[in-house]
């Protein structure tokens, strides 16, 4: 039998944390509740989650700081935002931070369970199809690439990814030298083709292409109104 979702919920408010840890409870998840960033850091150090939910304004240590942090020291979690922030400055930093998804407050119960479940459907895919590749290492120039590792290595000098890094940079090193466009990378990796993730896709490509930029042999293309290309020549 398949275990159940583990969650972590990290939220100030009181009211809201215990309906939504009790609501998630019916559904079928294992929920852990923090109610501040520096807890949910903690806890995290001993225990294993299938997906962060976010608050950002909490006390002592805002969502956007925590999901810094998380980024760093646990690359493989994925986390979604759920607050009251809604400005289109905090959507895209939520985003560029790595976040798989951003709800804003108040929130429809039924609608986060939704995105919930197709969340987790998406990371269970990809990792399954890392897990099916096997270890194989790509090559890349003068790059080494282990999708498997989330790494990254160009003379003795490695780059750990982020999950959702790793999942865009496999995506495209699997079609090297092939036109990937913008809604097929959208809908494969962010689950949906809409404004906010096609922003989150440029920040990305951004990132990816600054860690690509010892090996003039290895290019990441814009292909204008198309989408992008990994070129390598070799």
């Amino acid at each position: 039998m398949e275990k159940n979702a583990s969650l972590l919920l990290v939220e100030d408010d009181q009211a809201l944390g215990y309906l939504l840890k009790e609501y998630l409870g019916m559904k079928g998840f294992e929920v852990t509740w923090e109610k501040n960033g520096k807890d949910a850091l903690e806890i995290l150090k001993h225990e294993q989650f299938d997906l962060a939910i976010l608050d950002v304004m909490m006390p002592e240590m805002d969502g956007f700081t925590l999901a810094g942090k998380m980024v760093e020291e646990y690359p493989g979690l994925p986390f979604m935002f759920l607050t009251a922030r809604s400005l289109k400055i905090d959507v895209l930093k939520g985003f560029s931070l790595g976040a798989v998804d951003y709800l804003k407050k108040p929130v429809d119960e039924e609608e986060l369970v939704v995105r919930i479940n197709n969340l987790l459907r998406l990371v269970k895919n990809t990792r399954k199809k890392v897990e099916t590749a096997g270890p194989s290492v790509i090559s890349l120039g003068k790059y080494s690439y282990d999708p498997g590792n989330l790494l990254l290595t160009c003379n003795g000098e490695e780059i750990r990814l982020t999950g959702r890094e790793n999942e865009l940079l496999q995506y495209l090193a699997e079609r090297k030298n092939k036109v990937c466009r913008h809604r097929d990378i959208l809908v494969t990796i962010w689950g949906k083709n809409d404004y906010f993730n096609r922003k989150s896709l440029n920040v990305f490509i951004t990132r990816l292409r600054k860690y690509l930029e010892k090996d003039d042999n290895v290019k990441l293309e814009n292909v204008h109104n198309e989408g992008f290309v990994l070129r390598v020549m070799e």
